[in-house]
């Protein structure tokens, strides 16, 4: 038999290879690595890895049918590694986090500590030994125990345990008595969310051999699909042509089939110390599904409405490949841009990532009529390493997108030269920082440039400005003061509002508020601003998202709003003057 690294090397080329050798070989080799017995750390991992890839990307039925096999009883390999007394200090690292077998410790926030203790009880615990902030628990443990504010007053060193353990009599579980206390306080969520952020209490996770762990989180696909041929190469992929393909069919999953895709959808980004804003507070209910060919279904969903950002529309997602989870995106929406966050895990990058991702791209304009698709500098690089020694700059130029920045268009423009004539070149990680100081963006449609300055922060700073300059700083005053603007200028009754569409106006009205001449607007423009109102705060973000795209003079001044670090009320105060 060949040596484990040898065999390891065998294994990681096979996965590769999708003609009738590579098959052959990789059913082969995992034949023989079910009788391995590893021994150390890192190859165990590097086996793991292969096997989710090629579970996730098999070359035939005897492939699918014995990663299955293998990674059933991947947690017995872990465990005999840990009885021999190994560093398990390697499973914790965010590369590979969350096989079976493994513990992991992270700080996660209020929502998903709640989440993790109402599923998965048993095996999640406050990790005390990990707990540097010790001191600062003790203003939520004043909140909840008798007395304990005069230990915390007076006395040097609280034995913050010794409380907690009096206090819970027979209950063995801290962190769910913790959390349970704090739900219960006359607090609103958002104070209560605080108060345990606040915390920072490290959570220690037994994962065990159940499904939430990366070994075994996956489902059993409706289509299966064998890698008989090579993979799609990101050469072949065309962003445009995909964005104008027919439309892909969604299916409307109910509520309680929504709930567990967003219940494997935590699972999944959890392990990984991952959280998305869009996973945790995902609406089950208006969950759809689309089967996009070669083995690959993806899940989109929005917000539940108490929870959605006060002038952007957001979309989150979740993509599996033949039941086994990939990556997971993000779409946030103003008009018809829309800022895209995709994250391929590590295990899965050397699949198809661009034919997914312009799938992805092609289902968002399809639901939220999106057509400038805008990426963070974070994901091109900047601050963000592993973006740096990968390339992503042209990962994402490679498919249309370009710099928001003129002068770096020419840089990269000058860098797209030298790549063309010389054989080898590789853009040094120098430059790939400076590319990755702006958003590239991809336009479909209309004017080429419109959103190249346009940032939503600066909407919220032109709001802070206006209420230093006018307000004092008194937000509840300048609350009052737009909400009262705006109503007026669209003839809003504000008791002809529900709950949810009062919270959607109070919002929107700082930001209109900024619009120097929203009075003079024509009813239809009016009319449509109220639609618009009571969108956001509707069943499905998408709505809002297509009727802000129909509102040319909104569009217009929410674009230069955005656009600019002036003052909008200093142009008002201009305007009024002449």
């Amino acid at each position: 038999m060949p040596s484990i690294e040898n065999l390891l090397n065998q294994l990681e080329d096979a996965k590769r290879r999708f003609d009738p050798s590579g098959r052959a070989q990789a059913e082969n080799l995992l034949a023989l690595a079910g009788e391995k017995d590893f021994s150390d750390i890192e190859s165990l991992i590097r086996f793991h890895e292969a096997l989710l890839f090629l579970r996730a990307h098999p070359h035939s039925e005897k492939v699918f049918r014995l990663t299955e096999k293998l990674l059933s009883g991947f947690s017995s390999r872990v465990e005999r590694i840990c009885a021999r007394g190994a560093d398990m200090t390697p499973f914790d690292y965010i590369e590979y986090s969350g096989i079976a077998g493994t513990i992991l410790s992270g700080t996660f926030s209020y929502d998903i500590a709640r989440w993790l203790v109402g599923r998965h009880t048993a095996q999640v615990e406050i990790n005390w030994e990990r707990y540097e902030k010790k001191t600062g628990i003790g203003a939520a443990l004043a909140r909840v125990l008798p007395l304990f504010y005069e230990d915390l007053l007076v006395e040097a060193n609280i034995p913050h345990t010794d409380w907690l353990r009096a206090a819970m009599g027979k209950n063995d579980n801290a962190l769910k008595w913790l959390l349970d206390r704090i739900d219960r306080l006359p607090m609103s969520e958002k104070e209560k969310s605080q108060l345990y952020d606040s915390l920072e209490l490290p959570i220690r996770w037994e994962i065990g051999d159940g499904r939430a762990s990366r070994t075994n989180n996956r489902r059993k696909p409706r289509n299966f699909f064998y890698h008989t041929g090579r993979m799609i190469q990101r050469k072949e992929v065309s962003l445009s042509m995909e964005i104008d393909s027919p439309p892909v069919e969604l299916e409307k999953l109910s509520a309680i089939e929504g709930e567990e895709i967003l219940d494997m959808t935590r699972e999944t980004t959890t392990v990984r110390y991952r959280e998305l804003y869009g996973i945790t507070h995902g609406d089950g209910r208006n969950v759809v599904r689309a089967d996009l060919g070669r083995g690959v279904e993806m899940f989109l969903w929005g917000l539940r409405p108490e929870r959605r950002l006060p002038l952007r529309a957001y979309h989150a997602g979740f993509t599996l490949k033949n039941g086994v989870p990939i990556n997971y995106i993000e779409g946030i929406t103003l008009f018809e841009r829309t800022e895209v966050g995709f994250n391929t895990f590590y295990t899965y990058r050397e699949g198809e990532s661009a034919w997914v991702y312009v799938r992805v791209l092609k289902l968002l304009n399809q639901i939220a009529g999106v057509t400038a698709f805008s990426v963070d500098p974070y994901q091109l690089g900047h601050h963000n390493d592993e973006a740096i020694e990968s390339g992503a700059f042209w990962f994402y130029r490679k498919l249309g997108f370009r710099s928001t920045d003129p002068l770096l268009r020419k840089l990269m423009e000058r860098e797209e030269k030298k790549i063309a004539a010389r054989s080898g070149y590789r853009t040094p990680a120098r430059v790939l920082r400076r590319l990755a100081t702006v958003p590239a963006i991809y336009e479909h449609q209309g004017s080429i440039g419109e959103w190249d300055r346009f940032q939503a922060r600066n909407i919220g700073l032109a709001v802070q400005r206006r209420m230093a300059s006018e307000f004092g700083g008194d937000v509840s005053k300048m609350r009052a003061r737009a909400m009262k603007q705006v109503g007026c200028a669209l003839g809003i009754n504000q008791s002809d509002l529900n709950s949810a569409e009062k919270i959607a106006f109070e919002n929107l009205s700082f930001a209109l508020a900024l619009i120097p001449d929203v009075e003079e607007w024509t009813k239809e423009e009016k009319r449509d601003t109220v639609r618009i109102i009571r969108a956001k705060a509707g069943e499905d973000e998408s709505v809002y998202a297509r009727l802000l795209q129909k509102h040319a003079r909104l569009r217009k001044a929410i674009n230069r709003l955005g656009a600019s670090q002036v003052n909008p009320c200093d142009a008002k105060a201009q305007r009024k003057h002449r």
